[in-house]
């Protein structure tokens, strides 16, 4: 009585790792745990109808959910892998080489093998998701689910959502050790909080028959409380959901707004008395001036820079727009070349990281009506 989400997932992995059922990798603490009997437990996927219906399977990348990634490719089912932490994207499709054999497909179900045969699903692509799985450190008989703690398998759901990913009545999955189906009191679940369908251990396939709604989409207006602040600043493809929110006229206000989000109808006007004072009013809070990197000293004048090639940009849109955007997106460049007569711009960034974090974030950005077609130029180093 009275454990909270933390008190039940230091149980869990106090009681695998002291009881010998915690297998590699050690120690479980801190993650989606792996066990004994985890590939028995996933060969009962196979069994269940909703995974014989599906066409298109959605699995975490854990350890303990390896079995469930090679049953998807054995059935020649689309594999569906997210990219770790979202730093690159939400899915990975696992597409096997032509003629893989048996063992082909087991590398192709680990860790390495999502690395080295997966090609990216943007928020473009019309993923139809009929079965999700994702992994969990407890969860209860009625499919109350506790994750790790850091929130990512919640924000997966709900950005599958608001992509059209997954519908109301898309089954979930999870894959767990008897001794990880708990009692777990129904106030500690949040509206945020993925719940489960069907629970599968070495032993036993449980259908929860739960009622309990499951996100509709990512609650902006919760996002201090949830991590999305946080989030935003570490998720490029999450930056870009937000900004095609907000475009399609959804509150998507942040509680406690991060200053880097700060509101841009006011930041895209400001203040002459600052425009005077700051030759680059449109910066995010932080981002580095022309010719300076706070981050780097030593990269102060540098003759070196990455840029980033915008195209297809209408004609009737305006630099403050696209300014603003970057902004938003929290990809504000060390400098902006605006072509507008040619429909194009040219973003500057003073390290390649940065660079490839606004490819991340403006990829599949409409403005104005115009999908962006963004790309690193052609010849993107300047001297002097």
């Amino acid at each position: 009585a009275g454990r909270s989400k933390w008190d039940i997932r230091e149980e869990v992995w106090e009681h695998l790792e002291a009881s010998g059922l915690a297998e590699f990798p050690r120690p479980v603490r801190g993650r989606i745990p792996n066990f004994k009997g985890s590939l028995q437990a996933c060969c009962s996927l196979r069994e269940l109808e909703v995974f014989g219906r599906a066409r298109e399977v959605k699995v975490d990348p854990d350890k303990p959910l390896e079995g469930a990634r090679l049953a998807a490719l054995q059935a020649r089912k689309t594999l569906l892998v997210p990219t770790p932490r979202l730093r690159t994207g939400l899915f990975n499709r696992i597409v096997p080489p032509p003629g893989a054999t048996k063992e082909m497909l087991r590398r192709c179900a680990t860790s390495q093998g999502v690395r080295d045969f997966s090609v990216p699903v943007g928020l473009d692509d019309k993923a139809q998701v009929d079965l999700v799985v994702v992994g969990s450190v407890a969860v209860s008989e009625k499919g109350w689910r506790i994750g790790k703690g850091e929130g990512y398998a919640d924000m997966e759901y709900a950005m599958m959502v608001s992509m059209g990913a997954v519908q109301e009545d898309t089954p979930v999955v999870t894959i767990v050790h008897d001794c990880q189906v708990l009692d777990i009191a129904e106030e500690l679940l949040g509206d945020h909080d993925l719940t489960v369908d069907y629970i599968l251990t070495p032993t036993r396939t449980i259908q929860t028959n739960c009622k309990r709604p499951k996100p509709q989409g990512i609650m902006w207006h919760k996002a201090r409380a949830l991590g999305c602040s946080e989030m935003l600043g570490k998720i490029p493809i999450l930056k870009t959901l937000h900004w095609r929110e907000k475009q399609a006229g959804k509150d998507v206000t942040l509680q406690d707004e991060h200053p880097a989000l700060a509101d841009t109808s006011r930041a895209a006007t400001p203040d002459k008395k600052v425009m005077a004072a700051n030759p680059q009013p449109w910066a995010a809070p932080g981002s580095a001036p022309v010719g300076s990197d706070p981050v780097n000293p030593k990269s102060e004048g540098s003759d070196t820079v990455t840029t980033v090639y915008v195209g297809n940009l209408p004609g009737s849109l305006r630099v403050s727009q696209l300014k603003s955007a970057l902004r938003e997106l929290q990809v504000v460049p060390a400098a902006l070349k605006w072509q507008g007569a040619q429909h194009r711009a040219f973003l500057d960034y003073r390290d390649q990281g940065a660079a490839h974090r606004a490819l991340s974030s403006l990829q599949g950005l409409t403005l104005g009506g115009n999908a962006l077609r963004v790309e690193l130029a052609k010849s993107h180093s300047n001297k002097g």
